[in-house]
């Protein structure tokens, strides 16, 4: 459920305006008084420092003392108007700023107009999986688990449409799947985002990467849930199936956690010996 709150920047974003908000939605009752207590402090944040933009998705609630909830940000995304000086008053960084932008990341933030996210973050140029990932909160494990091993960090969520998904896959193929040994597909159940337009515009950009460069040793791990999942997994099993490739899909029943080390176990086998059987299967 999405709600929309309207109020007035001179006077700012209150307690009452969560709180209606949340009634209206339906929101259990022990979600509400935390939420009314922490949520306000959000305009606090976002007006005294000199922001543009402020989100956080997804927020979770955690037990704290006495078993009452607390909001708990899992992922954060802000941006600065630079030329406000209360930005500095955070003593931030100053790499946080940093514009020197790799060539991956400048040709994916290209496609930034169109619906869905595309923010990416080169990890290791000499990492061996490529994790296309979606979701604030799948990032954000994906990334602290794979550590080194990833390439890049990436959140391709936001149901976006097929046009844009292709793009981002053939952007990151050109770029990563040369040098990975694991091409990882992971997110959490999804809400909007419709599976299997996003598995066809990534089956169909990899059956493209194939027939330009040729077939590479390359094992595909995926993990999703959401509207259409089945029906895209098929889809991406008979391009997967085509090409010779490996595969193992999880669904929405299978903690992240695993998946993710099930991917990095597919990985270390890579290295000792499984790409060497790649190979050999399609005769490179």
């Amino acid at each position: 459920k999405i709600k929309v709150v309207p109020f007035d920047a001179l006077t700012g974003l209150k307690e009452f305006h969560v709180s209606n908000a949340l009634m209206e939605l339906g929101a259990p009752t022990a979600l509400i008084s935390p939420l009314v207590q922490n949520l306000p402090k959000l305009w606090d944040l976002y007006n005294n420092y000199g922001m543009l933009m402020l989100e956080l998705n997804p927020i979770r609630m955690q037990p704290g003392k006495g078993g009452r909830l607390a909001p708990i940000a899992c992922d954060f995304k802000c941006a600065f108007d630079l030329d406000d000086p209360a930005w500095k008053r955070l003593h931030l960084p100053a790499h946080l700023f940093a514009s020197d932008y790799s060539e991956f990341e400048q040709e994916i933030n290209q496609l930034r107009t169109y619906q869905g996210q595309s923010d990416v973050f080169v990890m290791n140029d000499k990492g061996t999986i490529t994790a296309p990932t979606f979701g604030g909160g799948a990032n954000a494990m994906v990334t602290e688990l794979l550590g080194e091993e990833a390439t890049i960090s990436s959140d391709f969520g936001g149901n976006p449409p097929y046009v844009k998904m292709n793009d981002i896959s053939k952007i990151s193929f050109k770029y990563w799947l040369p040098q990975s040994n694991v091409l990882f597909i992971i997110g959490g159940k999804a809400n909007n985002t419709d599976i299997y337009e996003t598995f066809r515009a990534m089956g169909d950009g990899l059956r493209e990467f194939f027939q330009t460069h040729g077939p590479i040793p390359l094992f595909v791990v995926v993990g999703r849930g959401g509207p259409n999942v089945i029906r895209g997994m098929n889809y991406l099993r008979d391009i997967l199936d085509s090409l010779g490739i490996p595969y193992r899909f999880f669904g929405h029943d299978s903690a992240m956690s695993e998946v993710i080390n099930y991917a990095l176990a597919i990985n270390e086998w890579m290295k000792n010996g499984g790409k060497d059987d790649i190979k050999a299967k399609l005769k490179i």
